[in-house]
């Protein structure tokens, strides 16, 4: 029964060990994002990557490129529960991974939780210690109201 588990690489090395790992008929995922003005393709996470384990994981170690597999102390590798790397392929669109829309002041959110819930607002930042403000119309006049952060979610356009 093959499972996914996590190596470590050298810094920037992570295309040479996971191309070192599939020789060895090792499969390995390396997820991928677009990042920088130039929107530059590199990995979800740096040093990283997944690889599936059959039977024999030894042969992971001599890879180029990899510093060390994961391991539950000192004996087998550590498991990755399948749900975690499906999750994180399902977000890929053309062999990127689309991370979650940051909300920026001036986007419209909608409040999920409390006495105004359901009501459209406009995100004006951040105050600190995890609250944001959040600018509401009430009673034909804008009230900036203090919200815990998961107190609200993006308002997605129709």
């Amino acid at each position: 029964m093959s499972y996914w588990a996590i190596v470590q690489t050298h810094s920037q090395r992570e295309e040479l060990a996971a191309a070192g790992l599939e020789r060895k008929g090792f499969g390995i995922y390396l997820p991928r994002i677009k990042l920088g003005m130039r929107r530059q393709l590199v990995p979800l996470f740096p040093n990283y990557l997944f690889v599936r384990i059959h039977a024999i994981w030894y042969p992971v170690l001599s890879t180029v490129g990899v510093i060390r597999l994961l391991r539950n102390g000192e004996r087998e590798p550590s498991r990755i529960d399948e749900a975690i790397v499906r999750e994180i392929r399902a977000r890929e669109v053309r062999g990127v991974v689309r991370l979650p829309r940051r909300i920026v002041p001036g986007d419209r959110v909608r409040i999920v939780r409390g006495s105004f819930r359901d009501h459209i607002g406009v995100y004006e930042g951040m105050s600190g210690k995890e609250r944001e403000h959040v600018l509401l119309e009430l009673l034909g006049r804008k009230v900036r109201i203090e919200m815990n952060t998961d107190d609200f979610t993006p308002e997605l356009a129709s």
